[in-house]
This record gives C-alpha cells, structure tokens and sequence, in this order.
C-alpha cells in the first residue's frame, strides 16, 4: 500500500545500468583521492552516477552539507521525520537526498522546506518542496557529499512510512567526500515549490504535478 501511493505522489529513485568501462573508471577514481578525503572527479559521467555505484557497494552512507572541510561529524539534537527527538550524527545509504543537502543554502530558508527518502520495498521515493518564498530567495549552492563508514551508523527499522534516517550516537570521521554543485543533483529540476502555509498533505499529493517534466535517464 505504502508502495502505490509513493509511487502515484513521489518520484523514485533512478534505475541505472553501468557499462563496464564506467565502472573501471569508478574503480580508478578510488586511486585519485587527496590527503583530506577530497575526491578528483574527472569523469564524464554524472556524478549522481558515480555516487550509485558507490552506494551499491554498501560500504557507505552519505551525508550533505554545505561546509566543505568536515573533519569530524559530532552527534547534535535534533528530530526524527516522525518528530521524536534524537542526539545523532544522521546520513542515508541512498546519495541523492544528501545531495539535496549539500547544495540547498539553509541560510536562505524563509519559512519551511520539506523532503525526504522514504524506504519503499524494492526502491526509495523522494520529495523536494520549498515554499515560494525560498525559491524567491537563490537558495542554491556548492557543497559536498561525505563518504561515511556505514557499520558506525543504525539502520532505519522497516515499519510503516519508514525514511532513509541512518543515525550514529558517537562521533565520526568521513572517509572521502565529493564536491557537487545544483547541475549534479538528479532531483534539481524535480524540487517543487509550495506556497507558504500551504498543509503537509497538499504539498505531498501536488508534489508529483507540481514537478511533472520530460522523464529522464531512469524514469517510465
């Protein structure tokens, strides 16, 4: 049931087929990485690409931000996509929501944004709104994608609507991480806008509408 409605409302993730010559490549950019985890890309492949590869790997979760020299992500108060109140580090296994994190300027946030990763059976759905205001306001930046150890973080538990929330309680230092800009995120021209003080369940349901466009590598 989950499945059908985030279908219907949300978009899902890209399915993405590797040529063996992109994944030699990947597996060559792992030679390429500097002495503070910064990775050289080079590569004419999209970097939303590269970071899939990675994450089937499933040595990794991910982590935005716009500060570019993390060297240790401590664990800090805040909430759940259900509300409750946690003291954790959070990153996702799926790169494309961080991205969204990494290139959204927060200090151009008026009002509120809502999105998220939800965790379907055999493949994530994700949202992107910001009021109209937000929009208004350039929010976009560069920013970096964190590679980190996914044994240090819990997994989200398989119940009801369940996000992409992984969450460690200790602090933890990234292993890589990668720079991107707005033109890297495979979910930028599929961020909606929604109008101040507009309910929740609106911006869900005209979500898909609102972001309808020509389909893309990975959408039918």
């Amino acid at each position: 049931m989950i499945d059908w409605l985030c279908r219907i409302f949300l978009h899902y993730a890209p399915e993405i087929k590797f040529s063996t010559e992109e994944i030699q490549a990947y597996e060559q950019l792992a030679l390429n990485v500097m002495e503070d985890g910064l990775i050289e890309y080079d590569l004419p492949y999209a970097k939303f690409r590269y970071l899939t590869y990675v994450s089937l790997k499933g040595l990794y979760v991910f982590h935005g931000s716009n500060h570019t020299a993390i060297r240790i992500f401590e664990p800090r108060k805040q909430t759940l996509y259900n509300g409750q109140w946690t003291k954790a580090v959070f990153a996702a296994s799926d790169p494309h929501w961080p991205m969204f994190y990494a290139i959204f300027n927060r200090s151009r946030l008026k009002g509120n944004f809502r999105n998220g990763c939800i965790r379907g059976r055999k493949q994530n759905y994700h949202f992107y709104s910001l009021n109209q205001s937000t929009i208004s306001n350039d929010p976009w930046t560069e920013g970096m994608v964190y590679f980190l150890p996914r044994e240090s973080f819990t997994a989200p538990k398989p119940r009801g609507i369940s996000f992409d929330e992984w969450l460690c309680h200790e602090p933890v230092a990234p292993i890589a991480k990668l720079k991107v800009c707005p033109e890297d995120c495979y979910y930028f021209n599929k961020i909606a806008a929604h109008n101040d003080g507009e309910s929740l369940i609106k911006t869900w349901l005209l979500y898909k509408e609102r972001t309808r466009t020509t389909p893309t590598e990975g959408e039918h």
